[in-house]
Parts: structure tokens; C-alpha cells; sequence
């Protein structure tokens, strides 16, 4: 299989691209390095079956695969405060450049969403069918709203053009090879 990880040089991203390594598959990531790091994937450049693309997905790629995860968005506070503009151009814009090429590759795509999502929730745990407590100008708007948007194309893709989309909600994850 031929997996493409937006992201790739990220915390999630990097395990992504062991994990894929380890299963015998080609990967390729895709990173900016806004938060991402070379160290994350130092390892896997000798590996003939990855390949590193330093690329930023607010703007249009073409990569032919057969999976995409688009992970690709600064996560941490400290991070998406830094540029909020970019952090929901990253979040809605690269969702939908993942998408597009998921439409037109036949690929199945797993699009990292956020417990943000929830907003400040008056509900826990919160169920699928909870809807959130959310503000979409407070000063964490940029992701939260980022990433329900974010949701929102994945939905109109997989209604509207039958694209195969998954998404996942990564609660609370930490670990070696996240950015401080």
C-alpha cells in the first residue's frame, strides 16, 4: 500500500509513519516543519520505501496513494495561537486539498479531527451525538472551529462525491517526539 501522511514529520504523523513502515508499506510524508520536525522521521530516510516532502498544504499536491491521513495542523495552544489565521487555513484549507485528492485517487482518507470540537463541554464524557459548547470567535476559535469545518467537508465529500473518510478524534495523546 501506498500511504500518504499529511503531517508526517508531526508527533502522530512520525508513529503513522513507523507503524506503516513496519506493516512493509511506501510512505510519504508531507510537512511543512512549522511543528513538525526532520529529527521526528530522521530515522526512516535511509528506508527506500519513504519519502519526504516539504510541503505546506494550504497549498494544492498530487501524490498517488492509496491511503491518506491528514493530521496536518498545529495542535498545541502555544502553537495555533502563534498564527490563528494559518492554524484554520491549515485546518479547513488542507482538509480540503486531503480530500480532493482522495476524490480523485480513489484513496481512503482518516482526517485527524480534535476534542475541540466540544468546544468547553458541559457534558463527560461527551457521546458521538453531543453537539458541544463552542465559541467560534474565543481565542481558541481558530482550531476549534478549524477542525469542525473540518468535519464538515468530510461529511459533504463522502455524501455528496462517495469519498471513503474516516474521522478520528485524538483525545489528551502525549509521548516521545511531540513539539514543546
Amino acid at each position: 500500500m501506498r500511504v500518504l501522511i499529511t503531517g508526517g514529520a508531526g508527533f502522530l504523523g512520525r508513529w503513522l509513519c513507523a507503524s506503516h513502515l513496519a506493516d512493509g508499506d511506501e510512505v510519504i510524508a508531507l510537512d511543512n516543519l512549522f511543528t513538525g520536525s526532520r529529527h521526528n522521521i530522521a530515522a526512516f530516510l535511509g528506508d527506500g520505501r519513504f519519502e519526504f516532502l516539504r510541503h505546506d498544504v494550504c497549498e494544492p499536491f498530487h501524490v498517488e496513494c492509496d491511503r491518506i491521513y491528514a493530521l496536518a495542523c498545529p495542535a498545541a495552544p502555544l502553537h495555533y495561537s502563534r498564527n490563528a489565521v494559518r492554524t484554520i487555513e491549515t485546518a479547513v484549507v488542507g482538509v480540503l486539498h486531503a480530500l480532493r485528492l482522495a476524490r480523485e485517487t480513489g484513496a481512503r482518507i482518516v482526517v485527524t479531527s480534535s476534542s475541540e470540537v466540544y468546544g468547553d463541554p458541559e457534558v463527560h464524557p461527551q457521546t458521538e451525538d453531543y453537539r458541544g459548547h463552542v465559541s467560534p470567535v474565543g481565542d481558541r476559535s481558530c482550531y476549534d472551529e478549524g477542525k469542525r469545518a473540518g468535519e464538515a467537508l468530510c461529511a459533504a465529500y463522502a455524501r455528496q462525491y462517495g469519498v471513503d473518510v474516516r474521522v478520528a478524534r485524538p483525545f489528551n495523546v502525549y509521548g516521545p517526539f511531540m513539539s514543546r
